[in-house]
């Protein structure tokens, strides 16, 4: 297996780190910027690389918009919900932002123990006369249980948004993990295994939806800049679209990367009865955060403490469980999410992490 075999010189190890191309060939996409003059209002950059990652994905289409908080805000003012909407307290805080930016409210299911992702056993006693869609996942990549949830949708006439924010890459039966649901709202954060620096899209297969998502991100207007509906400024600038462009190029590579690092730790520590991973159940996940589960709280602060003073950041992700975040939501038991969330540790995982530091990351956790 041939990972990066020299540190970064000097440098703290963090959880994550762009993947970038070179910077010649992203500065040579910005000099056809320059030229043109046109920043943004969907210019001919953000054009191609829509057409380019639903050719590389092989997506019926996608909505490339600011970032990925957007895309959920855009997914729910597209199905005009207004109600509750069942999902996961175990993600991070724009998940449930979003549901409540466009006036609906968060009801929190909880999660499965071992994937990790929203538990479509316990989906159906939320169900109520006010919910009007469900808001899944797909934690770390990970797939959801689709098509559970798709017949419980199906079921009780509800609508499916999910948040793909992690899943570029992930495939299910066969397809794009970005192509299931009613919509896909997905992340291009600097994080994320694609990245523009910011941004985001949206994903359905209903063309009539995807074309109302278009008007969504530029105020309501139509191709004649008539302004038919609600909308806000959701839209990517010619400027992340090229750095996208530019990055679109390495994805194959990222994705390699990630997996056979992924691999690495996995081959080093499944011999530790002290912690567990995350299970891959449904699909092939694209291996972008390698996530592991400590038996206690007090022994993963000890082990990031020990880490810290090496100059290496893991981090505990999600933490809290969002259903305990007070001032933004009322509070609802969710007591498997709240524990996975103080066990959990996702270790640094990305494309230049060398060799060498993901051996010194194996020794810490080894070592306990």
């Amino acid at each position: 297996m041939k990972l990066n075999k020299k540190p970064m010189k000097n440098r703290p190890v963090y959880v994550t780190m762009p993947s970038l191309a070179p910077l010649e060939e992203y500065t040579a996409l910005l000099k056809s910027v320059w030229g043109r003059g046109i920043l943004t209002h969907n210019g001919p950059l953000v054009q191609q690389f829509e057409k380019e990652i639903c050719s590389r994905l092989n997506l019926p289409g996608f909505v490339a918009v600011t970032n990925g908080t957007i895309a959920i805000q855009m997914a729910i003012k597209a199905l005009d919900l207004k109600g509750e909407i069942i999902t996961t307290p175990f993600t991070w805080i724009a998940t449930v932002s979003a549901i409540k930016w466009e006036g609906c409210v968060p009801v929190f299911c909880d999660i499965d123990p071992q994937t990790l992702n929203i538990d479509p056993a316990k989906m159906e006693a939320l169900i109520t006369s006010k919910t009007v869609a469900i808001m899944p996942v797909h934690v770390f990549g990970n797939p959801c249980d689709v098509d559970a949830i798709e017949a419980i949708a199906v079921k009780n006439k509800l609508k499916v948004i999910y948040d793909g924010a992690h899943a570029v890459g992930s495939v299910y039966k066969g397809k794009s993990l970005l192509e299931y649901g009613d919509i896909t709202a997905a992340s291009l954060h600097a994080t994320k295994l694609l990245n523009t620096a910011e941004g985001g899209g949206c994903i359905t297969k209903n063309s009539e939806l995807h074309e109302k998502l278009k008007r969504i991100r530029f105020f309501g207007h139509d191709d004649l800049k008539n302004v038919i509906e609600d909308g806000f400024n959701g839209k990517m600038t010619e400027v992340h679209a090229a750095l996208g462009l530019a990055n679109l190029k390495y994805y194959d590579i990222v994705l390699s990367d990630r997996l056979n690092k992924y691999k690495y730790y996995k081959d080093a520590l499944s011999d530790l009865d002290f912690i567990s991973f995350q299970k891959l159940t449904y699909g092939e996940p694209n291996y972008s955060y390698f996530p592991v589960i400590f038996e206690n709280e007090a022994r993963l602060i000890e082990v990031e403490k020990k880490m810290n003073g090496d100059q290496i950041f893991p981090r505990k992700y999600f933490y809290p469980s969002v259903n305990t975040y007070s001032k933004i939501v009322e509070y609802k038991n969710c007591p498997v999410s709240e524990d996975i969330a103080k066990r959990i540790l996702c270790l640094p995982l990305y494309w230049k992490l060398s060799e060498l530091d993901i051996n010194r990351i194996i020794e810490f956790i080894k070592k306990g």
